[in-house]
């Protein structure tokens, strides 16, 4: 978190996992040293990846290790497990960790006992946590509906995470009751699906944070971006800087 705005721009890179290196990903030291360029605060990884040298380039950024996963190939995608601890996490310089649940996944009751232990050992060893909380099962039928982003977020919150992700309700008025419903956490949104309209995604971040939200983790808008070190610096214009869309989006040129 930007100590001076307490927001923030994370860039999540663990799509490995789910779905191989998808463009963008193949040099995680190439990847990394773009966005930092750019003015992210942070990069999100998997242990294995950690070695890519994720600060191996230009300034300082920090490093949250990802805990949990599951591949777009398994039985139950939606079901994420853990595969490494806060402790292993310690061990490899990490300043923050990072669990994904899926509430309304049929292993939703599984997930949220890992966050809830998650939580438990992140705070033994005083390492800030990062719940990635996301509506998604059979019975959720719009993953950005604020009933159920609410709730998501709500969880999180309640099992002990320091930093909540989630979707974007799709407007400020809506959104600002999940980040109400939150408290003092801080609130990031997910990035998505790759957008064609930057416009549009810089828009959204803004609205955001007229709702009251920390700033982004913004994976793929960024990472398989024509330029990503210029769209960071785009996004950091908006989260950071206070500029007009208009403004970011000549950085961008």
């Amino acid at each position: 978190m930007n100590r001076k705005d307490g927001r923030t721009i994370i860039i999540p890179m663990d799509h490995g996992i789910t779905v191989g290196p998808i463009a963008g990903l193949e040099d995680m030291a190439k990847a990394v040293d773009s966005v930092v360029k750019g003015g992210a605060d942070a990069v999100l990884l998997h242990k294995g990846m950690v070695g890519g040298g994720h600060r191996g380039y230009g300034r300082d950024v920090g490093l949250i290790i990802h805990l949990s996963g599951s591949s777009s190939k398994a039985p139950d995608p939606n079901a994420k497990r853990l595969v490494t601890s806060v402790e292993q996490a310690v061990k490899m310089g990490a300043d923050a960790v990072s669990i994904h649940i899926n509430v309304g996944a049929e292993t939703e009751a599984d997930m949220m006992q890992d966050l809830g232990m998650v939580a438990e050992e992140a705070d033994e060893w005083g390492m800030p946590l990062l719940a990635m909380m996301y509506p998604r099962g059979h019975d959720i039928k719009d993953p950005y509906d604020v009933e159920v982003v609410k709730l998501a977020a709500r969880i999180g919150v309640e099992l002990g995470a320091d930093i909540i992700k989630t979707n974007y309700t799709g407007d400020v008025a809506s959104f600002k009751e999940v980040v109400r419903g939150c408290g003092k956490v801080p609130v990031v949104i997910a990035g998505g699906e790759k957008a064609k309209d930057i416009k549009g995604t810089l828009q959204t971040v803004k609205d955001s944070l007229d709702a009251g939200g920390s700033g982004v983790a913004m994976g793929r808008n960024v990472f398989q971006a024509e330029d990503p070190s210029k769209m960071v610096a785009a996004v950091n214009a908006v989260i950071h800087g206070g500029k007009s869309i208009d403004d970011a989006m000549k950085l961008l040129k």
